[in-house]
């Protein structure tokens, strides 16, 4: 019984010769595929954020960087678009963050002066 081995895979390979059946050079081709996910503005959220909860403007600042960033992405910048939607995520953060706490502060205050009052 014989055994053989598989046979071994090269990457392809494209050869050039000359009329003489010469070897002038060799090309390797390698297809590359880069896909890129379009930078996010977080318009929505800076729009929320503006109508409903606007703590020291941070909503108006947010929802002015989520437009510049759609602006940047309609240009093709797409580096400062994804800069513009990063600034303009951290104020729509740090806005529902605050707006978060100032509720969860007026809850408890509510609850405390109610207990008070009917003690």
């Amino acid at each position: 019984m014989t055994t053989t081995n598989p046979p071994r895979y090269h990457p392809f390979q494209d050869s050039m010769y000359d009329g003489n059946g010469d070897q002038q050079s060799m090309v390797q081709h390698t297809t590359v595929i880069i896909s890129t996910e379009p930078p996010n503005d977080h318009i929505i959220w800076s729009l929320l954020c503006f109508f409903y909860s606007n703590p020291c403007c941070l909503g108006l600042a947010a929802l002015i960087y989520s437009i510049k960033a759609r602006d940047r992405k309609v240009v093709g910048d797409l580096e400062g678009a994804r800069h513009y939607g990063a600034t303009a995520r951290q104020l729509n953060i740090t806005s529902t963050v605050l707006v978060a706490l100032g509720l969860l502060f007026f809850i408890i205050t509510m609850i405390v002066v109610w207990e008070e009052t009917y003690d």
